[in-house]
């Protein structure tokens, strides 16, 4: 299945996308696409039903971030052996967990905004996992019973912020409207094998970032087991896993920053595309 939100910031609804790509409305079923929906039991019942019998949605209506806000927004730094060496850094012996700040969560299609005084606001197309079931010190062999299904990430980072002005990343990494995520989720059943996915973005039609979840340091399996053992994950909750190579910081010889009125498109296989455009805050 591919569960979506759609409607203004604050009142979106829960729908679904059928084969053909209509949005279907889940209003009547489900108050969200939360904790709750994202269940085992919940997923389920979704499961049940034949899109056919939902109402479609008609007319052009946003796309708001594929799951109900979580409670962690968590993210896991220089986790592709290939961008670790653009930006030369040594591979990382444990995942490098940080934070974001849930006032990045955004809609796969909402205007990114750089924030004032910026320089280096960045790009970082992303494989998103998000969380089933409360998960606490599990097993990596049995991680994948509690995730939910996967979705895109756009890591937006302010490099400057995170890099240059001391303490630690999250405030380069927290800024409004720096999560953009969607538009779907994919419930695992569909993904064969998250570390076997390509990944990529462009900035105005120029292929920045082309990579494969294959080269992931730490897998799927991994994150969610090691991140359990630090920060007890809830249904609803996303890790977004690193990014592939192609980085503005990485480029050679000068790197390359946004600046408002580019756009930024990217994807994942299997899970949909975002589209931003990039604005001064």
């Amino acid at each position: 299945m591919k569960l979506l939100r759609w409607g203004p910031a604050g009142a979106e609804k829960p729908g679904l996308a059928d084969k053909d790509g209509n949005v279907r409305d889940l209003s009547d079923v489900v108050p969200d696409i939360d904790g709750h929906t994202l269940s085992p039991a919940g997923l389920a019942k979704l499961a049940a039903i034949d899109p056919a019998t939902l109402p479609v949605v008609h007319g052009t209506h946003r796309i708001g971030p594929c799951i109900a806000r979580p409670l962690n927004f968590v993210c896991i730094g220089l986790n592709y052996a290939d961008h670790a060496a653009e930006t030369g850094s040594p591979l990382p012996k444990e995942p490098i967990i940080f934070l974001k700040s849930l006032g990045a969560f955004n809609g796969p299609y909402d205007e990114v905004k750089i924030p004032r005084n910026s320089a280096k606001t960045d790009w970082e197309v992303e494989l998103g996992i998000v969380i089933g079931s409360r998960a606490q010190y599990v097993s990596e062999a049995e991680a994948l019973d509690f995730v939910a299904g996967y979705c895109i990430v756009n890591d937006v980072s302010e490099r400057e912020f995170q890099i240059e002005r001391g303490g630690t990343w999250d405030k380069g990494k927290g800024c409004d409207t720096f999560g953009p995520t969607g538009p779907w989720m994919v419930t695992k059943d569909e993904v064969l094998d998250p570390q076997n996915l390509a990944l990529w973005l462009d900035v105005d039609g120029r292929r920045m970032q082309s990579g494969s979840t294959r080269t992931m340091i730490f897998g799927v399996r991994k994150l969610v087991s090691y991140v359990s053992h630090f920060i007890t994950l809830h249904p609803g909750d996303i890790i977004s896993t690193g990014t592939p190579p192609g980085v503005g910081m990485g480029k050679k010889p000068n790197p390359i920053f946004l600046r408002p009125g580019q756009e930024m498109r990217l994807g994942v296989e299997g899970l949909g595309e975002q589209r931003q455009r990039v604005v001064a805050a």
